[in-house]
């Protein structure tokens, strides 16, 4: 359940839906499987599996699921079968078919095939910090954050929301800290880093696993690479790899607070709620202190 990326939006002051508003709204939008002749379905589900329940809540914090049903039928595959067709065809008929029947041959075994077709399935978590002011989607990449947006909206009608953006671009902000070799705050510099030359035909350096340099650093950086990519850890308690579009990617809950989650198990409590807990503490004051080190909030 430990989030591994971070798609950071903000959500609007006013913002105010209940739980019992969104849990019900979110209901009304389930998942369904795909249907017989469908590609894609998407809707919520359960975020820790209790049936009817699509809104997990604790001390105000929230936490949402979107489920996605994808069918594997590649255009490939159909075109294998069509050209199999055409030619049987042709032998029949005794020319080559026409455009408009080489079309009625796809989509009639486009439409054979579906039914058959291979599913995959998968899970977009959401984490929603009101009393902050934070909703946070578990992705990799800002597609799949905006298929879960995007469903969200549908679901509640609107959802004012905004990109997490600071003062202090975070390219900038992570050349300058490269250079120095520290960070403000509770941060310290781990042992990856991608540094590239401004400009899409620009080259790249990148350091996996390696000791970075204050003086080799500062060569790149004074021949004009810039910091893309930069691993961090936060108050020796989560580490993760910040990136120049603002995304938080393999995030990385370090053994003090993964210990503080086995130990609340053992005490009787519930491993989820467990980690949940933890988990949006943490996020929050990492955020917080990501901000500020970035020079505040943009307005």
């Amino acid at each position: 359940m430990w989030f591994r990326n971070l798609q950071v939006f903000r959500l609007a002051s006013g913002w105010s839906a209940s739980p019992e508003s969104l849990a019900e709204s979110l209901a009304r939008t389930a998942f369904q499987p795909c249907s017989a002749m469908a590609r894609q379905a998407q809707g919520w589900v359960p975020p820790r599996g209790n049936p009817d329940e699509f809104l997990y809540v604790q001390a105000q914090q929230m936490m949402l699921t979107l489920g996605v049903e994808q069918k594997i039928l590649p255009v490939s595959v159909i075109r294998q079968y069509v050209q199999e067709k055409a030619r049987e065809l042709e032998e029949s008929q005794g020319f080559k078919p026409g455009r408009k029947q080489l079309k009625d041959m796809f989509d009639a075994i486009e439409a054979e095939l579906l039914p058959r077709a291979f599913v995959k399935r998968r899970l977009t978590y959401v984490w929603i910090d009101p009393v902050n002011g934070w909703l946070v989607v578990d992705a990799a990449s800002t597609g799949k954050a905006d298929e879960v947006i995007e469903q969200l909206k549908l679901t509640l009608g609107e959802l004012p929301l905004t990109l997490f953006k600071t003062v202090q671009a975070p390219g900038t902000a992570m050349t300058t800290w490269l250079s120095l070799g520290e960070v403000p705050g509770p941060f310290s510099i781990d042992q990856d880093c991608e540094l590239r030359v401004a400009g899409e035909a620009g080259g790249s350096v990148r350091y996996t696993r390696h000791p970075l340099d204050a003086e080799e650093i500062n060569q790149h950086i004074n021949r004009g690479k810039v910091a893309g990519k930069l691993a961090l850890t936060w108050n020796d308690r989560i580490s993760f790899v910040l990136t120049e579009q603002m995304q938080i990617k393999r995030v990385v809950f370090l053994d003090a607070l993964r210990e503080q989650a086995e130990q609340a198990v053992d005490g009787g409590g519930d491993a989820f709620e467990a980690d949940f807990a933890i988990m949006c503490g943490e996020l929050s004051a990492m955020l917080a202190s990501l901000s500020e080190a970035l020079g505040g909030e943009a307005e």
